[in-house]
Formats: structure tokens, C-alpha cells, sequence
């Protein structure tokens, strides 16, 4: 379930972006997001049961639309004849406040479902556990791998463009 809710993520931001490349810079965020959720769980010594992966692909949702926050941002920067460095710098400082406060409040709702409270709770503590785990790790993730990862496939993308571009010249030629 928790592939099938990234695979169909990346078809609507494919959709979204116009390609099939610039949504891997979001989606790199979404397994090192992981080691958040592995981590927090191991240190509160909670169980991965089937209620964790449902935080966990609630946390994919939050994740994932703070780097479209984020990238969608850079786009519309560039659009407006800014070079790609001055963009991914001026989009990261832009969007740095809408993404901790939508990650913190989603962090701070989730921490009644970590304590628990009430005997017949206890299924909703690995739920908050992966989500708080899930969002501190992927937020700070958010605000440095995808502007990174963005410059990397803009890099690969134009190497693309320039590659093809060549061999169809000389096609043509």
C-alpha cells in the first residue's frame, strides 16, 4: 500500500510538474524520511506494526507536499528570469516558514497519539510514533535535499536536452 501511495504521488506530480524527472527531487526525501520513523522507534522501543505504516504513509502526504511547496516555488521563480541558484535560494527562504509550520503542526497534533493516555489506546502510539519520527527527519530533509537533488536532475535534464538535441541535429545533418 505504502508503494502504491508513492507510485501514484509521483504520477500526479509528473502531471503536475510536466515531468518525469523533477518529481524525483521530491521523492528523494521519502526514504531517508524512513530513517526518522526506524529511528524514533527505536529509541521508544515502540513495535513497526501495521498502525506504524499508516503514519507512515500519512507522513509521505505531508513530506511530499512541503517539497511541492518548496519546488513548485523555484519554478515559478525561474519563470520569472531568475538563474536556478538565485531561485533554489530565494524558494528555500521563501517557503522555510509554510513548511515548518504545516510539519510542526502536524508534529505537535501527533504527539497525543505517541503518549497515548487511555488503556485502550495503545494501537495509536506506533501511529505517532512514525509520524513525528517520519516528519522531524523528512522536514529537515525537505528544506536541503530537494533544493539539492533539484539542481542535480536540472543538471541532467539540460545534459538531456543538449545530448538529444546534438544527436538529432546530426540526424537531420
Amino acid at each position: 500500500l505504502l508503494i502504491m501511495a508513492v507510485l501514484l504521488i509521483f504520477i500526479v506530480m509528473a502531471a503536475l510538474f510536466e515531468s518525469c524527472l523533477l518529481p524525483l527531487s521530491i521523492l528523494t526525501t521519502v526514504p531517508m524520511a524512513f530513517l526518522g520513523v526506524i529511528w524514533l522507534m527505536y529509541l521508544t522501543d515502540t513495535s513497526m506494526d501495521t498502525i506504524a505504516f499508516i503514519g507512515c504513509i500519512l507522513m509521505v502526504g505531508v513530506v511530499v507536499n512541503n517539497g511541492i511547496v518548496i519546488v513548485d516555488h523555484i519554478n515559478q521563480l525561474r519563470k520569472q528570469c531568475l538563474n536556478r541558484y538565485d531561485a533554489i535560494v530565494q524558494g528555500g527562504l521563501d517557503r522555510l516558514r509554510p513548511v515548518l509550520m504545516t510539519a510542526l503542526t502536524t508534529i505537535l497534533g501527533a504527539i497525543p497519539l505517541a503518549i497515548g493516555g487511555r488503556i485502550g489506546e495503545p494501537a495509536t502510539v506506533s501511529l505517532g510514533m512514525s509520524m513525528i519520527g517520519g516528519l522531524s527527519a523528512g522536514t529537515i530533509l525537505t528544506l536541503f535535499v530537494v533544493p539539492l537533488f533539484y539542481s542535480f536532475i536540472d543538471d541532467l535534464q539540460q545534459w538531456f536536452m543538449r545530448f538529444f538535441g546534438e544527436l538529432f541535429s546530426l540526424r537531420q545533418g
